[in-house]
C-alpha cells in the first residue's frame, strides 16, 4: 500500500464511521494502557464503535497524525471530528460529556472502569540456566 492509499483509506474509516477509534492493538487485546482505558471508556457506555490497530505499519501512524494533527494514539474521532486522546477522553466520560457526544446515557456515578491487569511476565525463564560463566 502507498502513502496515498493510506491516507485515503484512514480518511474513508474516519468519514464513514460514526465512532472510529485508532489505537495500538484492538479493543479485545489492546496493546497499551491508554487503548484499554479509551475503549473501556467506549464499552461502559455500549457504543458501537470501529478501531484499528496502528501498529501493523508504521506509516498508519504518521499518515493518522499528520491528518488530526494530534501527535499520540489512540486517537477518538466521532462524526469525522477529532475528539482527542486517552486523557480527553477519559475526562469527558467522566464528567457525561463523552455520552452526551455520542448520544448514550453515562452509566450512573462511575469512572472509566480499569481495563483488566495484565498478568506479570515472570522475571525469568523457568528451566533455563546460564551456562556462560
Amino acid at each position: 500500500m502507498t502513502t496515498d492509499e493510506i491516507r485515503a483509506f484512514i480518511q474513508q474509516a474516519i468519514g464513514e464511521n460514526h465512532v472510529m477509534l485508532f489505537m495500538k492493538g484492538t479493543p479485545e487485546h489492546p496493546m497499551c494502557g491508554f487503548s484499554a482505558r479509551t475503549a473501556a471508556a467506549l464499552n461502559a457506555l455500549g457504543v458501537e464503535y470501529s478501531a484499528l490497530d496502528i501498529l501493523p505499519d508504521p506509516r498508519i501512524r504518521q499518515e493518522l497524525s499528520g491528518l488530526s494533527q494530534w501527535p499520540t494514539i489512540p486517537q477518538l474521532f466521532v462524526d469525522g471530528n477529532l475528539v482527542g486522546g486517552a486523557d480527553i477522553v477519559t475526562e469527558m466520560y467522566d464528567t457525561g460529556e463523552l455520552a452526551d457526544t455520542l448520544g448514550v446515557s453515562q452509566p450512573t456515578g462511575e469512572q472509566v472502569p480499569e481495563p483488566p491487569a495484565e498478568e506479570s511476565p515472570q522475571t525469568a525463564p523457568l528451566g533455563l540456566e546460564n551456562r556462560l560463566g
